[in-house]
């Protein structure tokens, strides 16, 4: 006799085992019709699952977020029948839902076409129509095994093997004449998953995601609520591939990436230019806010990495090398240690803290060449990094003032909204529980201090400490994770760091890590996708170009060019033989902010025609005008 208790307090008995579909229907038809599956006691399963006991309810609908996820992953299984329904002999290996869409690997001697894919995409509309149960079934392993043998079905029965532990259940989900092994949960039938899906591309993957293995084909797909929802991503793609960052970073010659360095960046002079202004920015703006900046090795032994967790807890994602004298050294992949032992010179106390300790210090990890994307995401890299030393009691402001910074400095990049994600304890940790709760505490308590909202990603903490992480969105609506702030009382516990307190002991000073950009390769990549390489005047690598219409204006187009960068204005001049509409639209294809036009008229009457990026003809006006427009 389960008895049931709803997200809204209210309680069902039935006098016998129910699924979770029956439950729907009592409550009414309407609410049936729309159940997609369910959750008891916070865990999600099908609308078949059968409760025999008492629980937590709810019931998911398509306006849930969980909806969404399940959507996607029954994507995935349609896809895969419809792959094999068309291409008799192909094996199916894995098919998850993943951020935005769904996949599924495919072993085929044949490769897929672009023709293929459209007949793909039109044969999981079919199945949809069809409105085929979706079953859930068990196995006995050794059924299970031979099913799939039997199939030709080499990956699943390698799955079987080795992924899935002895005496463990196997289930399989039914589909009509199609099955695939799968945990679950899934929609009650193909026709809710609706028509919200695209086909989008095919690409290679080792099994496994290694390379020592076969190559498979993976396709890629997207799935949404509706064809709305559907379209509207599917404009964000096209916006997205007019910003790519790799393809503007070529159009205006800011950058380039070389296959003999993978994941390091070539700057070119556009490119330095503002990735210099982006350190000089806040080099200013933590200056002000009473930070001192310092420079730590690149190349430590392995030693200091054993003492701060790193070796242990991340020796996958560092680059060592042993020297003659059978040192091992490790390059950086975080600033972090190297700060300790900066601390850690000389005898500090409680009058010297906080002490906000700044580094744009260069780090290396090692990323799997396919996960290497242009600026996005390389294995050298700058970290804007700070490590704020503190007590205790002054751990919670210093919270409150490094989120009040990182919110104001993202305004002035143009990202107004920003959503703060709070990950906790991970199972994977160091320290006590007590030191946890502090840690926890000083975090919670900052954000509650300043009325800001945020999610919690439960167990996503740093090994050595909670975290805040800032996500930006971008003008097109997508998010991009950049600032961090971690609370940290176990590093300096490790390394054995102290301050003299008023009292004259040795105490603990609490670490507060800190990165606002995040990597500034990573964030430049994002500004440029952001503005589409139409930066703002004060963060354009050229803010003005001067040209002439003809010979005769030369030695004054040199002379404008030279006052404007006395007043500090980043100017180049194009005294080319061309024409002056060619020279514009060259010029505002690199995204020029201001196009300075010099005739014989602006020679008599010492002024300059300018014209802004946006097509606005602002006139012929005097030099100093136009240089006091420029710095405001």
């Amino acid at each position: 006799m389960p008895r049931i208790t709803l997200p809204d307090g209210s309680k069902r008995q039935f006098d016998q085992a129910v699924s979770v579909m029956d439950v729907a229907n009592d409550i009414g038809p309407g609410l049936a019709k729309a159940t997609l599956a369910g959750k008891v006691d916070g865990r999600l399963v099908d609308a078949s699952y059968l409760i025999e006991q008492d629980v937590d309810l709810a019931i998911i609908t398509g306006r849930d977020d969980e909806a969404l996820e399940l959507l996607r992953h029954d994507a995935a299984h349609v896809m895969a029948q419809a792959v094999q329904e068309l291409f008799p002999g192909t094996q199916v290996t894995i098919g998850p839902a993943i951020e935005e869409g769904f996949y599924y690997d495919f072993a085929r001697t044949e490769p897929f076409t672009p023709e293929d894919l459209l007949a793909i995409e039109a044969r999981m509309h079919e199945i949809v129509k069809r409105d085929l149960p979706i079953v859930r079934e068990l196995l006995e392993r050794e059924v299970a095994r031979k099913t799939f043998a039997d199939l030709g079905e080499h990956y699943k029965v390698e799955i079987i093997d080795q992924n899935i532990p002895e005496g463990e259940e196997i289930s399989i989900y039914r589909q009509g004449d199609w099955f695939d092994i799968c945990r679950g949960p899934h929609l009650p039938s193909t026709g809710k998953l609706g028509d919200g899906f695209k086909v989008l591309k095919v690409a290679g993957a080792y099994w496994r995601g290694d390379s020592k293995n076969q190559m498979l084909q993976r396709i890629y797909g997207t799935a949404w609520p509706d064809k709305k929802q559907l379209k509207a991503y599917l404009h964000r793609i096209e916006e997205a591939e007019k910003r790519d960052h790799r393809k503007l970073g070529r159009q205006l010659d800011l950058f380039h990436l070389h296959e003999e360095a993978p994941g390091s960046v070539f700057w070119h002079p556009k490119g330095w230019t503002l990735f210099n202004i982006l350190i000089d920015y806040m080099r200013e703006r933590q200056n002000i806010a009473g930070y001192v900046e310092v420079n730590t090795p690149d190349v430590m032994d392995r030693s200091l990495w054993e003492t701060s967790g790193h070796w242990d807890n991340y020796r996958e994602h560092m680059f060592s090398t042993q020297t003659e004298d059978e040192r091992v050294f490790a390059l950086k992949p975080m600033n972090c240690p190297g700060s300790v032992l900066m601390f850690d010179q000389g005898l500090k106390s409680y009058r010297d803290l906080p002490l906000r300790m700044a580094e744009f210090g260069k780090v290396h990890r090692y990323e799997p060449s396919g996960a290497l994307h242009g600026l996005l995401r390389v294995r050298h890299f700058t970290q804007d990094d700070a490590h704020i030393y503190c007590t205790e009691d002054q751990m919670e402001q210093e919270c409150i003032d490094v989120i009040a910074l990182v919110l104001d400095i993202y305004k002035d990049f143009g990202f107004e909204d920003v959503v703060i994600k709070f990950s906790d304890r991970p199972e994977n940790r160091i320290g006590s529980d007590e030191v946890w709760d502090k840690l926890e505490g000083a975090l919670k308590n900052a954000l509650n201090s300043m009325n800001l909202e945020y999610k919690l990603f439960s167990g996503e903490g740093a090994f050595y400490g909670p975290k805040l992480e800032f996500v930006l969105r971008d003008a097109i609506g997508r998010d991009w994770q950049c600032g961090t702030l971690q609370v940290d009382m176990n590093l300096p516990e490790r390394f054995d760091i102290s301050y003299i307190g008023e009292d004259g002991e040795k105490h603990r000073p609490v670490m507060l890590h800190r990165a606002l950009f995040g990597s500034l390769e990573r964030f430049f990549g994002i500004l440029v996708e952001h503005y589409e390489g139409k930066f703002p005047v004060w963060l354009s690598p050229v803010q003005a170009v001067v040209m002439n219409i003809t010979d005769k204006q030369a030695p004054y187009v040199e002379k404008i060019q030279k006052m404007l960068k006395n007043q500090g204005i980043r100017a180049i001049c194009d005294l080319r033989n061309e024409k002056v509409g060619f020279k514009i639209r060259e010029h505002t294809l690199q995204r020029v902010p201001y196009m300075v036009v010099v005739g014989d008229r602006e020679v008599e009457e010492e002024s300059v025609a300018v014209r802004s990026l946006g097509g606005k003809d602002l006139g012929s006006i005097a030099v100093e005008d136009f240089v006091h427009m420029v710095q405001q």
